[in-house]
This record gives structure tokens, sequence and C-alpha cells, in this order.
């Protein structure tokens, strides 16, 4: 399941000035073609490794007990793999430190993608009112991610910045105007696209002071290897963290040479998908169990050297939800502020000073009888700095004084009123 690399053209303009196509021709312009990296060497298992440490360092910081909740490391992976090729110094160490990123990190994210990925181009709408026969033989999966840079008319882009995007993450550069109010309809199609519609928008307000978005999308259908379907669904009770219980739809089989574990306080159950490549590992708690710990690394570990083949009796609820999630909250109390400073350092994409002012997550995921579907996007919302926040505000909007001193002696040279500054 290897992505094609393909070429991707990247328009750079005198200085790396990206224009409106359509606009008035620019003075000099060059074209690069930049393949698609194919996977080298990179530390996969440590990538990984990081991937799985910050999945479960950010769900305990963001997820409560009552509230269902879906994130996608993945997702959030890519977009700031993306940042991180363009900052700099203690900016760029936060984010490796914050995301666990490893040294070849680009190297690293591009050859899971290349190896997870199973469809080029954006993954078709299903038809929500197509029948499904449970006779039928289950459809391959499809594993879609697209990476995007939306950036001001305007702007100048460095060069090694967008090859990293080319080569490591195939990213295509979309010039908008963010100041014309016009951008956020150009990313909010984008994502649709990608999502296969599940996911409409990205930010819910782009300010005009924006000068680059950085964006990702993550998209799975995959249907189980052995659906549900088989078996009828019945109603069936569901106990919530707080000790109510609610009437869900469950879906319920019993099969041989399933793959199970058991630990301290847990089970788990690994669910195949089609195809074998992909699989859910469903883990249960002890009655009053906390779900979040067993998303430690640790715990995700003994889970998958525990496996063993048995008879299994399987019985999950179905279940279709959505969450939106601010991350600026969650990474920074990790100790990620610095990107978010007015004073960050991403000298690596641009000469302004840009900094994070918006970083926002969005997925769903639908799991019936037939098998999941679920999407994810993240984006990342770079405006130019601005002066900093005044200590004190003095607005002269009313008669005032004056006096024109010498510094070193205190002089006044000059001293006055100002009652009337339209009079002469």
């Amino acid at each position: 399941m290897k992505r094609i690399a393909s070429l991707l053209a990247v328009t750079l303009l005198s200085a790396c000035t990206v224009t409106v196509p359509g606009g008035p021709p620019p003075a000099a312009e060059l074209i690069a073609n930049v393949a698609r990296a194919a996977p080298g060497e990179a530390s996969v298992e440590e990538t990984v490794e990081g991937l799985l440490a910050f999945g479960h360092e950010l769900h305990e910081r963001t997820a409560e007990p009552t509230i269902n909740t879906i994130v996608s490391p993945f997702s959030i992976a890519l977009a700031f793999g993306m940042a991180r090729a363009g900052a700099a110094g203690d900016t760029a160490d936060q984010i490796d430190e914050i995301m666990h990123f490893p040294p070849d990190v680009h190297e690293g994210l591009n050859a899971l993608e290349q190896a997870i990925v199973s469809a080029d181009g954006p993954p078709p709408v299903p038809d929500p009112e197509a029948e499904r026969d449970p006779r039928a033989d289950p459809q391959p999966p499809v594993v879609a991610v697209a990476n995007g840079l939306f950036v001001q008319d305007g702007v100048e882009i460095k060069p090694p910045f967008l090859d990293i995007l080319a080569g490591q993450y195939g990213a295509g550069v979309q010039v908008v105007d963010f100041r014309a109010g016009t951008a956020k309809a150009a990313i909010d199609a984008w994502v649709r696209e990608q999502t296969a519609e599940r996911i409409q928008k990205l930010f819910d307000q782009l300010p005009p002071e924006t000068a680059v978005v950085l964006a990702n999308a993550v998209y799975l259908m995959a249907d189980w290897q052995t659906p549900f379907a088989k078996e009828p669904l019945k109603e069936g009770p569901f106990t919530r963290h707080d000790g109510s219980v609610v009437r869900a739809t469950m879906m319920r089989r019993v099969d041989e040479e399933m793959r199970y574990a058991e630990g301290d306080g847990w089970q788990a159950v690994e669910i195949p998908y089609a195809g074998d490549e992909l699989a859910m590992w469903v883990i249960v708690p002890e009655r009053d169990g906390s779900p979040a710990e067993l998303l430690a690394p640790e715990v995700l570990a003994e889970v998958g050297s525990g496996m063993t083949d048995g008879v299994v009796e399987r019985e999950l609820p179905k279940w279709d939800f959505a969450m939106e999630l601010d991350l600026k909250p969650g990474l920074t109390a990790l100790g990620m502020e610095l990107p978010f400073d007015p004073g960050a350092d991403f000298s690596g994409m641009t000469d302004l000073d840009l900094f994070i002012e918006q970083a926002m997550h969005r997925a769903n995921i639908t799991v019936d009888e037939w098998g999941t579907e679920a999407a994810a996007v993240t984006g990342i919302g770079f405006p130019v700095s601005g002066p900093p926040e005044p200590d004190i505000v003095v607005h002269a909007d009313h008669p005032f004084a004056f006096v024109i001193r010498h510094t070193a002696t205190g002089t006044p040279l000059f001293i006055g009123q100002v009652a009337d500054p339209t009079a002469d």
C-alpha cells in the first residue's frame, strides 16, 4: 500500500514571492519540480513511539471522563511536522520535545504515510443510500492523507521549506487571500474534499492578518473482516461513567481464532478490518476503571505483547460522534508555549515574524455493524506578529499639555497645551 510518488510543481516567483493566478505577471518566475521522496532509512519505530506518547499525553490533558473523545495523533503530528520544517531555535526545540519528534521526523512521517495510505487523491464520497449485503465480500479499506499549505498572496516563502513540504509531505501550495476574507472558503472546500464531506470546516474564522495556514486531513473507510451484520443487532444497557444506564444498539459476535489479551484491570480484543492491514483494539477496563489510563504507551505495549488466539465473544455498541479541539490550551499546558508566542521563530518558513495563533483539530467517527468510517483534520494558522501588547494606553483625544525638554538637564525648552488640534 505505497503511495506512488508524484511530482509537485511548486511555483516560486522572484525571491519566492507567491502571487494570485490570473493577477499581474511577475517579474521573474521559477518552476521547481520536487518529487515526493521515497521512504528511506528513517527511524519509523521511534516516530511511532513518539506518536503514542504524545497522543496519550494530549488525551490526558483534554479528555473528560463523561465525554466521548476522538483525536488523530497522526494528523496532529503531520501538521506540526510541517510547522517544524519552518521552525528554528528554541521554537523548534519545544515542538520536538512536546511532540516527541525524533531528529529525522520528516523522513519518519513520510515513511509512515506512504506505508499506510492506500489511495492517491481525495477519497470518494460514500453513498449513504447504498444497501449492504451481509453475504458480500468486504470492500478493501481506504486510507487517504493530504497535506496542504495555504499562503497569503505576496508572502515570500523560503525554497528549502517548500522543498521539505513537497518532498516529505507531498504538500501542495494554494495561494489565497486572507485579507479579502476568501481564504476560509477555499480551505474549507479543501477539507470537505479530503474527508469525503465528513468534515465541513477547519477554523471557525481566520483573521485578515493570517499569512500562512498548514493543514492536514486523514480519512479512513474500512469494512470489518467479518461484519457484525451476520447476527441481529439488539438493544442493550450501557453504563456511563456516573453510573447511569442508557440503552444502546449492541453488536455481538462469537468467533474462533480471535486475538485477545488480558492484564491488570483490563481486557482487550483485536477486531481486524478487511485486508488484515488495519485493526481496532477495544480495551475495556474493569467497572469504574479509567479508559484514559489504558491509552498509556506501556499499557498498549502490554496489550500488543499479550495478544493470543482464542474463541472470543465480542459485544460492543455502535457509535457515531464528532468533536472539535482547540489544541492551543492542551499543547501549552504540556509545555509548547514558544510557538504560540509572538516571539516565535519560524524563520525557516519566511522572513516575516510569524507565530501560531490557531491550532484546531476536528475529528469524527462512525462505527457500525459493517465497519468504521472516520476523518480528522488539523490546521495551524500563522499571523504576522504585531507590536507587543501595551502596558498602558494613552489616548490624547481631549485637551492635553506638552513639554519639550532637554533630557539630560530637564530644561523645559517649550511647554504648552493643545485645546483644539484643528485650530490655527
